[in-house]
């Protein structure tokens, strides 16, 4: 069975309704992995995600702010909870789809200034990447676990559109991308958009709205992630390459999410 998995930062679900829908009947995700919903459960336009053919929904929702959400074309059923977030935000949600655990994360942006004694929303960020680093050590590698979402760290030096510039902003410090590395060593996490894509082709999957033009600034960065555990490589190489992508063609869309989508496919 083909299971797609997408990560959508979709910056308010009830503005992006249908853009949601659009992009379902082109891409027919199976699961659809959503942050910053900006609303409760109760106003999570649940009938559009029905009508899209993804009925099975779990949400973890905050008033005006944060919020992700998981929409899945298959029965879902239960995964553990991470308690990952010290300040009780909505910025976590996990479930499990045909055998699969999926977690999906809305990481703190952490603020402007890179430093943890100056900026507490720096210093959690890094804190929310330590207790989810401590809790993927723990975790057994050969299941099979996907880690997706906003984690809001552009890793490697092609996925800024300027490395040299990039490194004194938070997104891509040092401590941010060393926090990142951690959290991947843990479980001996594969970065599957990279496999498809590997470096150095610049890759992106945000750009900010103050651009008038993003693809003729294109100064980008690839905050929106699709991780898997080594349990869960085989059924992304079963067809012999990994196959994921950055739709960035839904940054050109009328009002869009200043993130653009993220897919990948495994066969399970």
């Amino acid at each position: 069975m083909r299971l797609r998995i997408c990560t959508w930062n979709v910056n308010s679900v009830r503005l992006r309704a249908e853009q949601a829908a659009r992009f379902v009947a082109e891409q027919a995700p199976d699961v659809l992995c959503l942050q910053e919903i900006k609303c409760q459960e109760a106003e999570f336009p649940r009938g559009a995600f029905e009508e899209m053919g993804l009925p099975h929904i779990r949400i973890a929702g905050q008033k005006g702010w944060h919020g992700v959400a998981i929409a899945s074309r298959h029965p879902i059923e239960d995964a553990p909870k991470l308690a990952v977030c010290r300040e009780g935000h909505a910025r976590v949600v996990g479930v499990k789809v045909a055998g699969v655990e999926i977690q999906n994360f809305y990481i703190p942006a952490g603020g402007d200034i890179p430093d943890r004694a100056e900026n507490p929303k720096f210093d959690h960020k890094l804190d929310f990447f330590e207790k989810l680093t401590a809790e993927m050590a723990t975790r057994d590698p050969t299941a099979p676990l996907a880690i997706v979402g906003d984690l809001n760290v552009a890793p490697g030096e092609y996925d800024v559109w300027s490395h040299r510039q990039m490194l004194k902003t938070v997104s891509h410090t040092p401590p941010e991308i060393a926090a990142m590395a951690a959290l991947k060593t843990s479980l001996g996490f594969t970065d599957i958009v990279r496999e498809a894509i590997p470096d150095p082709e610049k890759l992106f999957s945000w750009w900010s709205y103050r651009a008038a033009d993003f693809r003729a600034s294109n100064r980008g960065l690839r905050l929106d992630h699709i991780w898997i555990s080594p349990g869960l490589r085989e059924a992304a190489f079963r067809l012999g390459a990994a196959a994921a992508r950055v739709h960035d063609d839904v940054r050109e869309w009328e009002r869009p999410s200043d993130h653009a989508p993220v897919s990948a496919d495994f066969v399970v």
